[in-house]
């Protein structure tokens, strides 16, 4: 029967009568008890700890100031494209040919562009911009960023190339998907993007700065993904025992991820120096700081995935027990499990999905300069991405049955209000439009027209 139901359970969708899965399940008092008193210790705990945890004021700043000490930060500057002169210039170890020759010559790009912000605004300036760069296209009119080095004892004003401006696509992007997922969901899509801005929030004014400063990232990352989903899932989802039961799942499986990933991230030795910008911020931080975003990280990608799994598994318990009111608790963790097992095979590869798409050139390029994949795999670079694959495939495994058991008994013991059978009095279909020769008489009960029929044979006895 659980298979059955897999297919309309959902994520707690709306049935199309208006209902949602389980609406008819009421849990006794002492389960309900239970379940919101945990659920609510869990969100008290994790606001205590982000309090504790919480980074001393101008972390953020103090960083910035050092960087600038250094002579390491520029101004970014918005600027119009012109022109692009091709240029050539002495090669150099960076114009290594793949058979290890270094070429006499190379190709040096100098991109001509208008200023558009700032003191030099109106000034045209000449950049040198990456040979890779000027090959993909830059069109007369492309909005580009400049990086602006103010002059210096002994140096004057110099800018440099930074990157594409993609503020207008990337608004437009946002906003189109904000729109449809509005227009499509509705109240609950406006909840959902509201829990994004509140995980943007968290992570920004509170993960990133306690992790620069040394906090624990074991805690920190622990604390503020709990925090989130304390308030994502009520928001999104209402606030019912069915939603506190997924809340007790998705912590359980954040505090399996945060462990799991504290080990595992100091069992593989990862540094968190895969790539250039990992080594630029290790000069600014400390190495153990890299090695606690890693294991943030890890944390934070498994968020999504267990909301996912533990709301289904969820409502996938109380609309197994609404269809079967005398169900056991052993019955109703076989039923759930069976939904969760199809559920969790889905997502384990969806997930592995996700993470070879994000690591996808450095698989091309491990797989052209390594033919042993066994040796390609166990690299700082790729390393990471398996691990937190592993990671968090392992912990949506264990969430499954966590978050099902904590459902199973918490409805163990509920009573089942069923909805009226059609054609009941006071049901949707009892009130049917008449059809062709039926007469009012006909929409009447049973006793009426029995009394009906009754006065009738009495008034031909009266002729």
């Amino acid at each position: 029967m659980a298979s059955d139901l897999h297919q309309h359970v959902g994520h707690g969708h709306p049935r199309p009568d208006g209902t949602r899965p389980g609406d008819g399940v009421r849990a006794g008092a002492l389960a309900r008890r239970v379940v919101v008193v945990l659920a609510v210790v869990c969100a008290l705990a994790s606001a205590v700890g982000v309090a504790l945890l919480w980074p001393p004021a101008g972390t953020l700043a103090a960083l910035r100031e050092q960087v600038g000490a250094e002579g390491s930060v520029v101004v970014d500057v918005a600027a119009s494209a012109v022109s692009v002169e091709r240029r050539t210039c002495p090669g150099t170890s960076l114009d290594r040919q793949p058979d290890g020759t270094v070429p006499s010559t190379a190709s040096c790009p100098v991109l001509t562009a208008t200023v558009l912000e700032g003191p030099s605004a109106g000034q045209q300036v000449q950049v040198p911009v990456p040979a890779q760069v000027a090959e993909g296209g830059i069109r007369p009119g492309d909005r580009v960023d400049l990086g602006y080095f103010p002059p210096t004892p002994g140096y004057d004003a110099d800018w440099q190339w930074v990157d594409f401006s993609r503020t207008r696509p990337l608004a437009v992007a946002v906003g189109a998907f904000a729109l449809l997922t509005v227009l499509v969901a509705r109240r609950r899509g406006l909840a959902a993007l509201g829990g994004m801005v509140l995980a943007g929030a968290v992570l920004g004014f509170f993960m990133i700065p306690a992790l620069l400063a040394g906090r624990p990232p074991l805690l920190v990352s622990v604390a503020g993904c709990t925090a989130i989903m304390s308030v994502v899932l009520y928001l999104t989802h209402g606030f019912s025992l069915r939603t506190a039961a997924a809340h007790l799942g998705t912590v359980s499986g954040l505090v399996l991820v945060g462990v799991a990933a504290q080990v595992a991230v100091g069992a593989t030795h990862l540094q968190g120096l895969s790539d250039e910008d990992s080594a630029y911020l290790g000069q600014l931080t400390s190495v153990e700081t890299l090695r606690g975003l890693v294991v943030a990280g890890i944390v934070l990608a498994g968020v999504g995935v267990l909301n996912d799994v533990t709301i289904t598994q969820a409502s996938a318990v109380w609309e197994v027990r609404e269809h079967a009111p005398g169900a056991s608790f052993t019955t109703l963790v076989r039923s759930g499990m069976r939904v969760g097992r199809d559920h969790l095979a889905s997502t384990v590869y969806t997930v592995a999905f996700a993470y070879a798409g994000a690591a996808l050139p450095v698989l091309v390029i491990l797989a052209v300069t390594d033919p042993r994949w066994v040796d390609a795999v166990s690299s700082s670079a790729l390393a990471e991405e398996v691990v937190r694959t592993a990671i968090g495939g392992a912990c949506v495994a264990l969430s499954v049955p966590l978050t099902t058991a904590v459902a199973a008994a918490a409805v163990a013991s509920a009573s089942v209000r069923r909805p009226a059978a059609p054609g009941a009095p006071g049901s949707p279909a009892h009130a049917q439009p008449l059809g062709r020769g039926q007469g009012p008489d006909e929409q009447q009960a049973p006793g009426r027209r029995a009394q009906r029929a009754a006065e009738q044979r009495a008034r031909r006895r009266l002729r």
